[in-house]
């Protein structure tokens, strides 16, 4: 292909009087690359938007900001709205505490500091004392910390971190006792845990990728290595490699005791096998566990040796079974907390008990168990909503849980395991008032007959006169369910008249793998008709108007909201694809890519594959002069899970074809990726420009 030139930059027309007139966008030049599927031949004009790190590319990002700036500054309460998210989040925020080695960890952000610090303390009312402020690791704000582990010594903290978003990680080591960073420095880890045993610890790390291709490039040969601590990262032991499949994640965990190693082996994101190793006998081999990848195994931990664990095997909502390691052969399995009609989503050895939290309907119940699989009891949870997971030791009694819902905000419980009792550790101080606020919940039947659920939020006094704005919010896919959860940035949108509503749409994890598999590969399609029909719903019911409604999701998300704007552009007034999956023909080159293909197939596998993903891949589905919602596309440069290229190709196709009555906005952030870690600073940003686009197009005029 020759090389492109392809900026003119235009700018954004726009009336003294805060009315957009008219957008003039970036020009954007168009190769004359074709590639042939399976004897179709498919244009790629903007294939050269691929390379985020040409200059060609970057004016192109430059030129389409600019142009989303202009429009977003002209919004005349964006400045109100920006106060009003600033001092909303301006309360401090805690996690969880967890107990390691007799001290309390915890984090906590003052308000607006951009990352969390990590605290520790001696008892729960000592004072804390900061053990590590990723703060202080950039000027921006932008270094996050991804993962810790404490070795079982209590010697060391093992951290990583990421830069500017990127699922890149570096691992780094601390003395805990002088809080004194060693020489430690482990490079190009991607979503590896660190798992401890004796002077050192296994992670999962990659060949250092090519120069300029870091955020691009497909990652293959994952390795396991083991890791002393004070040695170099070229000295680290290879312990485990497969050769033979390039495209094949791997994942090292090992047993509070130490006792067992385990390496979790994965092509896509369903479905695992798992080889075992004995480490108190240093010459024993690997044996198989579980095979892949038909079923998930997630060990949870060996008690009075047996190993618990929590599959999908016979049993798509899962069940608990417990293993003999001299006998590992899946006849020898016993089963201690057989399937139910609702999902088993976690559970956790906790004061000799298992504390099993369980999915109905979308929303969370736990209930303690012995380690023989008798229910004890369930956990008096305050109401319908979701919990976070229970963090305490095997041997020690107390737990610690958080509670949330649409409209109760993060409470951390205090639970004791034996009585069954909880008690509020601590509140949210933020400034909410749950009792003005409804949150009901739906079922409406999808195009095939299948009942869904919904959840809808809305300040009391609503009246259901199809002139609400609402924003419906989905995701429908890799079994992730969309629990409730409570989030400050909504409340603007709330307090001023709007509807919060979120489909929970199959392919996500809410009713087991039935339900996500109803919505992967070729039945990827209920997924759009299942939201597509709660937009209907909502319409119908007279929550909104099709000139009222807005529809978001990000990633997966970003795949759903692209999908039903381009199948149902007349429904929508306002689209939000947030780091979607946009270009179903080439998505599995990128990156880790490859992985998903258990939940999309990909284009090369089959004829029939490929049509059906031609079908409704949201790039390839945009028509000339069709009246598109009001669109925001939302991407960043690093993010290196879905390649920002996905957004550029489809905002360049985007703008040529709309009509042109409705914006077609791009806005590209920087040092950011697919959002973990994000720093607090650029969320308010990111958000404000968010909400003031929705509420703009939707013809509302907030007060705040």
């Amino acid at each position: 292909m020759k090389r492109l030139i392809p900026i003119i930059i235009s700018m954004t027309l726009i009336s003294s009087c805060y009315s957009v007139t008219k957008i003039t966008y970036p020009k954007t030049a168009k190769g004359n690359v074709v590639d042939t599927y399976f004897g179709v031949q498919v244009k790629e004009p903007y294939r050269w938007l691929e390379n985020d790190t040409s200059a060609a590319t970057s004016a192109w990002v430059k030129a389409q900001n600019q142009v989303t700036g202009d429009y977003l500054s002209k919004i005349p309460f964006r400045n109100d709205l920006k106060k009003r998210l600033t001092a909303l989040i301006n309360y401090p925020k805690y996690s969880s505490p967890f107990k390691k080695n007799g001290r309390y960890y915890f984090y906590k952000n003052n308000g607006l500091q951009n990352q969390s610090v990590l605290y520790r303390q001696t008892t729960l009312t000592s004072e804390p004392e900061v053990l590590l402020d990723p703060n202080t690791l950039s000027v921006d704000g932008t270094v996050a910390l991804s993962h810790i582990a404490f070795s079982n010594n209590g010697k060391y903290l093992g951290y990583s971190i990421a830069r500017s978003g990127s699922d890149w990680n570096e691992i780094f080591v601390m003395n805990l006792e002088t809080r004194q960073l060693l020489t430690d420095h482990i490079k190009w880890s991607k979503s590896s845990g660190i798992s401890w045993q004796g002077n050192g610890f296994y992670y999962s790390a990659y060949d250092a990728p090519e120069a300029g291709k870091e955020y691009s490039n497909k990652n293959e040969y994952e390795k396991v290595y083991y890791h002393t601590v004070g040695e170099l990262q070229s000295q680290d032991k290879l312990i485990y490699e497969d050769k033979q499949h390039a495209l094949r994640e791997c994942y090292a965990s090992v047993t509070d005791d130490e006792k067992f190693l385990f390496i979790s082996i994965a092509e896509t994101t369903t479905g695992n096998g798992l080889l075992i190793k004995d480490l108190t006998k240093p010459d024993d081999n690997f044996q198989v566990l579980a095979p892949g990848f038909e079923n998930d195994y997630s060990v949870i931990d060996h008690v009075n040796g047996k190993l618990y664990m929590l599959t999908n095997w016979k049993a798509p909502k899962q069940r608990l079974m417990q293993v003999d390691p001299a006998n590992l052969a899946h006849d020898n399995w016993k089963e201690i907390i057989p399937e139910t009609d609702n999902v088993l989503e976690r559970a956790n050895i906790i004061g000799g008990k298992i504390l099993a939290e369980y999915m109905k309907d979308a929303t969370n119940h736990a209930y303690g168990f012995d380690l023989t699989g008798k229910k004890l009891y369930e956990v008096n949870l305050p109401t319908l909503g979701s919990l976070s997971g229970f963090s305490g030791d095997k041997d020690d009694n107390e737990a610690f849980y958080v509670f949330t819902s649409y409209t109760f905000p993060p409470t951390i419980y205090r639970f004791d395991v034996a009585k069954n009792v909880s008690e509020v550790f601590r509140k949210s101080d933020v400034s909410f008032n749950p009792n003005e606020y409804i949150s009901e919940q739906v079922f409406f039947s999808s195009k095939d007959g299948t009942k869904v659920p919904m959840s809808i939020t809305y300040k009391k006094g609503m009246k259901r006169n199809g002139r609400n704005p609402l924003i419906l919010y989905g995701y429908g896919g890799f079994n992730i369910s969309m629990n409730p959860t409570f989030s400050v940035t909504r409340i603007p949108f709330l307090e001023n008249g709007g509807i919060y509503a979120v489909a929970n749409i199959r392919g996500g994890g809410e009713y087991g793998e039935a339900w996500h598999l109803a919505g992967t590969k070729m039945h990827k399609q209920n997924v759009f008709d299942d939201f597509i029909t709660g937009a209907e719903y909502l319409i119908a019911k007279g929550y909104t108007s099709s000139k009222k409604l807005a529809i978001d999701g990000g990633s997966n998300g970003g795949l759903l909201i692209g999908a039903c704007m381009t199948q149902r552009p007349d429904l929508y007034a306002v689209a939000l694809p947030e780091v979607g999956v946009l270009d179903m023909l080439r998505y599995h080159l990128f990156t880790i890519g490859w992985s998903w293909t258990s939940d999309y197939g990909n284009s090369g596998e089959s004829k029939e594959m490929f049509e059906y993903l031609k079908e409704y891949s949201p790039l390839h589905n945009i028509k000339a002069g069709t009246k598109y919602p009001a669109t925001l596309i939302m991407t960043a440069d690093h993010d290196d899970r879905v390649v920002p290229a996905h957004s550029f190709k489809f905002a360049a196709t985007l703008q040529v074809a709309n009509d042109g009555t409705n914006p077609t906005l791009i806005r590209i952030e920087s040092k950011a990726g697919h959002g973990a870690g994000k720093p607090i600073g650029k969320v308010i940003e990111a958000q404000t420009d968010m909400w003031s686009f929705v509420m703009y197009n939707l013809g509302m005029k907030p007060t705040f």
